[in-house]
């Protein structure tokens, strides 16, 4: 039951009693806040789910889920499945998946259906093509070539001083990239979103599958960073 408050006296007030001076808002006074947001981060890696826990945000609640590996229009069809069962309600709901390339064309097909099904559902699709170790190489380089994933371990191999595609996908590991780019002199996030952005320009206009490289994973760190402890 909230306490009392005292009546103010008419004496008090032309005293001017120090007690009335009072113009900072009281730290009791949280119903003015606006509720946390509540967001789902949908993947099929551990590496993206740790990494996007990692996230110091204080006005946003993180829900994200490490589904495995499988194919990408079965995600997004796993992702409406945990909306529709789950007693919460979610403020976005992102999928986060990468292209596999070689799969060939029915990975290309699986790929571009999974991101038009997303869409069509209202969810936020953050793809990336070839990999979602794009991202973290964007901290430190721009690339426009076509990649393959392999290319994207041995040169986070070399940056970080490790096998990454020997210890990359380990829990510890992946709980600490976030970590380790915010405190590598060398790699800067925010050039990395720089360079997602351009990289997405310059090919918003093919198909999904034929967009490498690519990352959409900046269009979330984003979301993250808003929500950030400052």
């Amino acid at each position: 039951m909230p306490k009392k408050t005292k009546a103010i006296k008419v004496t008090d007030k032309k005293a001017q009693k120090a007690w009335l001076k009072k113009v900072k808002p009281s730290i009791y006074e949280i119903e003015t806040m606006e509720p946390n947001k509540l967001i789902l981060i949908v993947g099929e890696g551990q590496t993206e789910k740790l990494y996007f826990e990692s996230f110091p945000v204080v006005s946003m609640t993180v829900e994200a889920i490490d589904l495995g590996g499988q194919s990408k229009l079965k995600l997004i069809e796993a992702t409406e499945d945990i909306v529709e069962k789950s007693v919460k309600t979610y403020d976005k709901i992102w999928c986060v998946f990468d292209m596999d390339v070689k799969k060939g064309e029915k990975e290309f097909a699986d790929f571009d259906n999974a991101i038009k099904s997303g869409i069509a559902k209202g969810f936020n699709m953050a793809y990336s093509n070839d990999s979602f170790e794009l991202w973290f190489y964007l901290h430190y380089h721009y690339t426009d070539q076509n990649n393959h994933r392999q290319f994207y371990y041995q040169a986070l191999s070399g940056l970080w001083s490790c096998n990454y595609e020997k210890v990359g996908k380990s829990y510890e590991f992946c709980q600490n990239i976030y970590g380790r780019l915010e405190s590598d002199e060398n790699a800067s996030q925010e050039e990395a979103i720089k360079r997602a952005e351009h990289l997405l320009i310059t090919q918003s206009h093919l198909n999904y599958h034929m967009q490498n490289p690519v990352t959409l994973v900046y269009e979330l760190v984003k979301l993250l960073n808003e929500n950030k402890r400052r």
